[in-house]
């Protein structure tokens, strides 16, 4: 489901996580709903499971959190309407993690 490339910059904050140096990354990729208003912005995978990745997480209910979803997973749901989620191709991250967090607390869903 994740471009090789944008694979590769998952893997490089997850492998910088894991020596312990815990950072604020940028989120990487931008997985939405084509059909509705769940988004997820990913800033990291597991060095050890490529399908474990980390970000903030908004199922479109009105409470976005961060956490661990599984990539394969992702990739394998289908909205109500049968399409499969979306990565955003267009995205381009101008905040941290933790500030699009924020924010989205503060607005009940992301904004990016």
């Amino acid at each position: 489901m994740i471009p090789p490339v944008l694979l590769s910059e998952l893997l490089a904050n997850g492998c910088m996580t894991a020596r312990g140096r815990e950072l604020d990354h940028r989120p990487a990729v931008k997985i939405f709903d084509p059909s509705g208003s769940a988004t997820w912005l990913l800033t990291e995978v597991s060095p050890a499971n490529l399908k474990i990745a980390f970000g903030l997480c908004d199922l479109g209910q009105g409470c976005p959190e961060l956490g661990y979803v599984d990539i394969s997973e992702l990739a394998a749901t289908r909205t109500r309407f049968g399409l499969l989620l979306e990565i955003d191709r267009h995205f381009r991250p101008t905040k941290t993690l933790s500030e699009y967090a924020s924010e989205a607390r503060r607005k009940g869903r992301i904004i990016a």
